[in-house]
């Protein structure tokens, strides 16, 4: 399937004709959904968009490599085949997990990217970092992006700054599986007649999940607890506006947001927030407190609205490789820039 993508939006094949698309680059954002790839003509007038829902395995090494070359291979020549790119030149790939299991992706993936695509200069990026991109480009700030998980990222342009993004059971403060969790545990204490509790919660958790007795055996066993718990998260939004503690978790949820935001945030006039991902758009409830928490934590900081989302990123990565690298600062663990030779 083709769709559009903001920047990465694909057009007819024929778009510009009379000019041979010729080179082009690739753009991935790997994720927990699964794979998402650009290919795109290096004039920037012709891109084809295709997905795979199945989400790169990980190994003892980390990220699996291989795995995802494979995934790439089919995605990659139907959007060359429909844009008329011949040879691909760079890429830029962007995976979640990058900077704690990206040891063997590292170390493979620019090589198989080489061999298979011809591809001559290669962009490895923490997911934060395509967030960032493709929020706010190459200007100072700090973007927090929330879904199921949370992790905040900033930067002065000289060096990157990262504020939780720990996972659900360490971190990942105000999150989706945040506040479906902290949900879950004020309709268990109105279940159990503790203070804290909230019977409209314990409403919905029966309705989502049955007997309250049932529910550990529901969560615990789940190799996807925290989108189980994120779940919920939706439920606390719309008790919000009638439910005091419903209330309070997302006053809590904005509270733990905006520290991080602040924690990465560079001090200077020039810097501007972006907010990303389908968190936000759990809308007022969310939103309303998340805004008094950040003008009151980051007054000199401008909010703005985000360009688009990681697969964007991963674009203008892509492309400002072939203009001479991206003007964003190289880090070990975050965003590294490899010059592939031919074997």
């Amino acid at each position: 399937m083709t769709t559009g993508a903001g920047e990465a939006a694909p057009q007819r094949a024929d778009a510009g004709r009379g000019e041979a698309p010729g080179t082009g680059f690739l753009a991935v954002d790997s994720g927990g959904s699964g794979l998402r790839v650009v290919v795109g003509t290096a004039d920037g007038r012709v891109s084809a968009r295709r997905e795979s829902a199945v989400p790169v395995r990980t190994g003892p090494r980390g990220i699996d490599a291989g795995h995802l070359m494979r995934q790439l291979l089919p995605l990659v020549r139907s959007s060359a085949a429909e844009t008329g790119v011949t040879e691909l030149r760079t890429a830029a790939v962007g995976a979640a997990g990058l900077g704690t299991l990206g040891d063997e992706l590292r170390a493979e993936l620019p090589g198989a990217l080489r061999r298979e695509f011809g591809i001559r200069a290669v962009a490895l990026a923490a997911d934060a970092v395509t967030a960032y991109v493709g929020a706010l480009g190459a200007r100072p700030g700090a973007v927090v992006a929330a879904g199921t998980g949370m992790i905040a990222i900033g930067t002065d342009l000289t060096r990157w700054q990262r504020a939780d993004g720990w996972g659900h059971l360490l971190g990942d403060c105000g999150s989706g599986a945040w506040i479906g969790r902290a949900g879950l545990e004020a309709a268990l204490r109105a279940h159990d007649g503790r203070d804290g509790g909230s019977a409209p919660l314990l409403s919905r958790a029966r309705e989502a999940f049955g007997p309250m007795p049932g529910l550990p055996g529901q969560v615990y066993p789940r190799t996807d607890r925290p989108a189980v718990l994120a779940s919920f998260a939706p439920q606390v939004a719309a008790c919000a506006d009638t439910d005091p503690v419903a209330a309070g978790i997302l006053r809590e949820a904005a509270r733990h947001i905006a520290e991080s935001a602040a924690a990465v945030c560079p001090a200077t006039d020039e810097a501007v927030i972006a907010l990303t991902g389908g968190l936000f758009r759990m809308g007022a409830p969310l939103l309303e407190p998340l805004a008094r928490e950040l003008a009151e934590r980051l007054p000199r900081a401008r909010r703005v609205e985000a360009d688009g989302d990681p697969l964007l990123g991963a674009v203008r990565i892509a492309t400002a490789l072939a203009e001479g690298g991206p003007k964003l600062p190289a880090d070990d663990r975050l965003l590294q820039v490899v010059a592939v030779d031919g074997d």
